[in-house]
């Protein structure tokens, strides 16, 4: 799948920095500031993440509406390691004092 002009990278590249990139992945560091609110943007390619650094957020999908609010159950772990098939459009709310760092590894060839 390729990617569209929501595409994080593209729209939010002070949050989505491309550290490598070759015909089989594209890998991603998502850095959110605590506080900070990304504009809205897509992940569309299969995505591998790891976060290195976990905090609460919120994210929101094109219409405002929350798909999910780590506020809302404070015992919720977010894994380490955590394989997503597509991110619609969205936005992400860091309401934590620490930064959410994550590296994805997006899948080119499926």
């Amino acid at each position: 799948m390729e990617i569209d002009e929501h595409d994080g990278a593209t729209v939010a590249p002070n949050n989505h920095k491309i550290i490598f990139e070759n015909e089989h992945v594209r890998v991603l560091e998502t850095t959110i500031a605590a506080g900070e609110k990304t504009p809205l943007h897509t992940h569309l390619r299969p995505t591998l993440n790891y976060v290195l650094s976990g905090s609460h957020f919120i994210r929101r999908d094109e219409n405002a509406e929350i798909m999910r609010d780590t506020r809302a159950d404070p015992d919720a772990v977010q894994p380490k390691v955590h394989f997503v098939e597509s991110r619609p459009k969205h936005t992400i709310e860091n309401t934590d004092t620490k930064d959410l760092v994550v590296l994805g590894i997006e899948l080119k060839n499926i």
